[in-house]
């Protein structure tokens, strides 16, 4: 009797463990289609524009952006910091990067980009 609880009671932590599994993986596809940007990659270097998701292979990662198009400059910020002020509609460098960053275009009501950087040592 003891054998046969613990064997009901092991495949009901097993049942749940599959549930959360499943709606992560389901969670996960999601948000993937649901994005509007591309999924880049890079060992140091990535292009960037607003809505992509880019991975750099090092740190630092030298970055540029394709500034949406309008008229004159738009400011620039990763996680929340001024990076500077750029011309619309061109590619521009953010420079090296150091860590990952939420890159956002302000006033240009575009999505915001971002870049994974692994972190040093």
């Amino acid at each position: 009797m003891m054998n046969t609880a613990h064997a009901f009671q092991r495949q009901r932590v097993t049942l749940r463990h599959g549930f959360w599994l499943i709606s992560a993986l389901a969670l996960s596809v999601l948000t993937a289609c649901a994005s509007s940007g591309d999924q880049v990659s890079g060992a140091m270097e990535v292009t960037i524009k607003p809505g992509d998701t880019a991975n750099c292979d090092s740190s630092p990662c030298q970055v540029s952006l394709q500034m949406p198009p309008g008229s004159g400059t738009y400011e620039v910020t990763g996680n929340e910091v001024k990076i500077g002020d750029f011309p619309a509609g061109q590619t521009v460098s953010l420079g090296s990067l150091w860590q990952s960053n939420a890159i956002k275009v302000v006033g240009a009501n575009v999505p915001a980009a971002y870049v994974y950087i692994p972190s040093q040592p």
